[in-house]
C-alpha cells in the first residue's frame, strides 16, 4: 500500500523506508516510539504505543521496515498506529528504489534541461566553468538530494532544485531586462553543487551523515573554494571567478545561515530569493500534501515552526 492512498481507519500491511525512529516519554511518563515512514508517494508519522519487546538497537542502521497497523486521524493529519514492525530481510526481495521518494521527473530528463540552459550561456568563461564542474559531478547529480532532511531531501532533489530555479530565473529575466542571464544561470547551477561534497548519500538519495569536510566547512565554503580552484585551472577571467564566488558565499544572505557576505549585485540578490522561493514552495507542498483541505499541518521546522494551512478552494 502506498502512503498517498492511506485513509482514516485503513488497515495497513506493507514495506516502507524508515527515516526517523525515536524513543520518547509521554505525559504519563510512559515510553512510546515516534517514527517517520516514507515511500515514493509521501510520508507519514507513526507511533508505537506499546514498546515492550521492541529491540531498539535493531533499528539504528535499518533502511526499511515491514509494518502492520491502522490509520488514525489526529489534528487533521493521518497517523499510523503500528501493531507490528520488523526490519526487512533479503527474503523480502524488496526493490528499495521503488520505495524511495524521488523528484517528479526522471533525473536524465532534468539533467538534459539543465544542459540546455548551459548551452544558452553566451560568454565562454561562464560556459566553460559550468560545463567543467557539471561534468565532474554528473554521475552523483543524477541521484543526490539537496538536503539531508529539509527542502528537496529526495532522490535527484538537487537536480530538481536547480532546474526549477533556472526556470524561475528565465521568467524573471523576461520581466527585468537588465539581468545578466549568463551570470544568474551560472550562479543557480553552481550555488549548491558542493552539497555533493558536504553530504554522504547512497544511490537512493538517502543521506547517512555529513562528511568531515562538510561538517568543518559547509557547502558554501567548499563551493567558493571549488570555483577558485577550477577558475584558476581553466584560466577564467578573475572578475568572473570573483562574481561566482560572491554568489555562492552570499546566497544564504545571513551570517547565521552560513553566508559571510550579503549580495552586492542584482544577480546575487535574485539568486538568494529564488533559492528561498523554491525551498519554501517545496516545504509547503510537502507539509500539506497529505492533509485534508481546510486543515493545518504539523508545525514545520524549516518554516519558523509554522502550522501551514491547506485551503478548501
Amino acid at each position: 500500500m502506498q502512503i498517498a492512498t492511506f485513509e482514516n481507519e485503513m488497515e495497513i500491511l506493507g514495506f516502507y523506508l524508515l527515516k526517523g525512529f525515536e524513543v520518547k516519554t509521554g505525559k504519563t511518563n510512559k515510553q512510546y516510539i515516534d517514527i517517520r515512514l516514507e515511500d515514493k508517494t509521501g510520508q507519514i508519522n507513526a507511533k508505537i504505543w506499546n514498546v515492550e519487546g521492541i529491540k531498539i538497537n535493531e533499528y539504528q542502521d535499518t533502511v526499511a521496515v515491514k509494518v502492520k497497523g491502522k490509520i488514525r486521524e489526529y489534528n487533521g493529519s493521518l497517523q499510523l498506529n503500528i501493531e507490528k514492525i520488523r526490519p526487512i530481510t533479503e527474503k523480502d526481495e524488496i526493490d528499495l528504489e521503488e520505495l524511495t521518494p524521488s523528484a517528479p521527473y526522471r533525473s536524465d530528463e532534468m539533467l538534459s534541461v539543465i544542459e540546455e540552459y548551459i548551452e544558452s550561456i553566451e560568454k565562454d568563461d561562464f560556459k566553460k566553468i559550468v560545463k567543467h564542474i557539471i561534468e565532474k559531478y554528473k554521475e552523483k547529480l543524477l541521484y543526490y538530494p539537496a538536503a539531508k532532511s529539509n527542502h528537496h531531501s529526495i532522490r535527484s532533489g538537487l537536480l530538481f532544485h536547480i532546474m526549477r530555479m533556472l526556470q524561475a530565473s528565465k521568467a524573471l529575466s523576461e520581466v527585468y531586462k537588465n539581468i545578466n542571464t549568463d551570470l544568474l544561470y551560472t550562479g543557480v547551477i553552481l550555488h549548491d553543487i558542493a552539497k555533493i561534497e558536504e553530504m554522504n548519500s547512497n544511490e537512493l538519495g538517502m543521506v547517512s551523515e555529513y562528511s568531515i569536510v562538510g561538517e568543518l566547512l559547509s557547502h558554501i565554503t567548499i563551493g567558493a573554494n571549488l570555483i577558485h580552484e577550477v577558475g584558476k585551472e581553466l584560466d577564467i577571467d578573475q572578475e568572473i571567478i570573483m562574481l561566482i564566488e560572491h554568489m555562492i558565499l552570499s546566497h544564504h544572505y545571513e551570517a547565521d545561515f552560513g553566508s559571510p557576505k550579503k549580495p552586492v549585485f542584482i544577480e546575487a540578490e535574485i539568486l538568494h530569493y529564488i533559492d528561498m522561493i523554491d525551498a519554501r514552495v517545496f516545504d509547503f507542498e510537502k507539509a500539506t500534501k497529505d492533509i485534508s483541505k481546510g486543515s493545518f499541518s504539523e508545525p514545520v521546522f524549516s518554516i519558523d515552526r509554522r502550522k501551514l494551512y491547506k485551503p478548501k478552494i
